[in-house]
């Protein structure tokens, strides 16, 4: 079984959700992928991560993100966008 959550987070995606999404799969000992392509995409995903900071904070963890470059197939095209991979800071 796979014991890794990949989210694709778009410039429409809603930061909240995707928060309860990341505090949710920590929560299951998940590891956590955000994938986002264009700037929108990014802003988003940088507003989950801190909305997610606060939710675990309240229970006492602390995360750390980890941002890399990556290549996604959309429409059969190669396309270059950013992930971060999310961990529980031990």
């Amino acid at each position: 079984m796979e014991n890794k959550i990949v989210l694709k987070v778009s410039s429409k995606s809603n930061p909240n959700s995707v928060a309860g999404a990341i505090a949710g799969g920590l929560q299951e000992n998940k590891k956590i992928e955000l994938q986002a392509i264009g700037a929108g995409a990014v802003n988003q995903s940088m507003k989950a991560i801190a909305i997610a900071r606060s939710f675990v904070a309240a229970i006492g963890v602390d995360l750390s993100c980890i941002p890399a470059f990556c290549t996604v197939m959309v429409e059969n095209e190669e396309k270059t966008g950013m992930k971060f991979i999310i961990k529980e800071e031990q």
